[in-house]
């Protein structure tokens, strides 16, 4: 994908191109007062739904909470509207990872004229923090991250694979520790079983339900020896694309047709 930005084909639509470079671009002066501007609000509007999660502050100041969060909002909004005027497909910018996040800083408000509450799931905002790496031009790491998704996308299908073997293991595991236990001994339902199969599996081992027979016991014991050994196996499975994934170069350029960074030079 070339790293040009994009231009549209008539003079009509230099209005976009212009609010192109400065909402989606930090490579110009505007474009990079824009995001640090835009960063500082989404802190201070982070920092006010803290504040107001703080009873004697929510009481006290809730007047001026809601006020800056209803300038948060607005402003937000704003900026929302402009980023789906500039871009030659609305749509694609709506639905992706940072259009849906984009999108959900700004719902809360609005849902909370109809549900009391929901202003606190304001705290998504911070996931816009993540266009600090693009700003800063902090390359090293943007490069990192790009590698990891791309290395977590490329390893879903041996991930869903993996989790569907678990995932039998335990229904398999949980059957029949509710056979062996029987709800005398808190395995209540198969259901039940398989919640404590899930909790032992993964070594976390709450201890609100213990088997109590000699082959409860012994079941559980390799439940916990299996837990441990298939630990490694998604590690394995990610760390191959991971280097996989570092073989290739990128480009931190945003891409104007899908609004996603990191492709190809070329």
């Amino acid at each position: 994908m070339p790293e040009k930005t994009f231009r549209p084909p008539d003079d009509k639509a230099k209005w976009r191109v212009r609010m192109y470079e400065i909402i989606f671009e930090a490579d110009t002066r505007e474009g990079k007062l824009f995001d640090i501007i835009l960063i500082w609000c989404i802190i201070l509007s982070v920092l006010v739904v803290f504040l107001e999660s703080i009873n004697e502050l929510g009481v006290k100041y809730s007047f001026y909470f809601h006020l800056f969060e209803w300038i948060f909002t607005i402003l937000f909004s704003v900026e929302y509207i402009l980023r789906l005027m500039s871009v030659k497909r609305p749509h694609r910018y709506a639905f992706s990872f940072y259009g849906i996040v984009d999108f959900l800083a700004i719902v809360p408000t609005y849902l909370s004229l109809l549900i009391a509450g929901s202003q606190y799931l304001l705290v998504i905002r911070v996931l816009r923090l993540l266009r600090v790496f693009r700003v800063f031009k902090i390359r090293p790491l943007l490069a990192q991250a790009e590698i990891l998704t791309r290395a977590l996308k490329a390893s879903r299908s041996k991930i869903v694979v993996f989790l569907f073997t678990v995932l039998t293991m335990i229904v398999v595991v949980g059957a029949i520790m509710y056979v062996v236990e029987g709800p005398e001994n808190g395995f209540t339902s198969i259901p039940t079983s398989m919640y404590w199969a899930i909790v032992t599996m993964t070594t976390v081992g709450y201890g609100d339900i213990s088997p109590q027979t000699p082959i409860g016991q012994l079941l559980a014991s390799m439940v916990m020896i299996i837990g441990y050994s298939i630990i490694a196996v998604p590690t394995g499975i990610v760390t191959v694309e991971i280097a996989e994934a570092s073989r290739k170069s990128f480009t931190t350029q945003v891409c104007p047709e899908c609004l996603k960074e990191g492709h190809d030079r070329d």
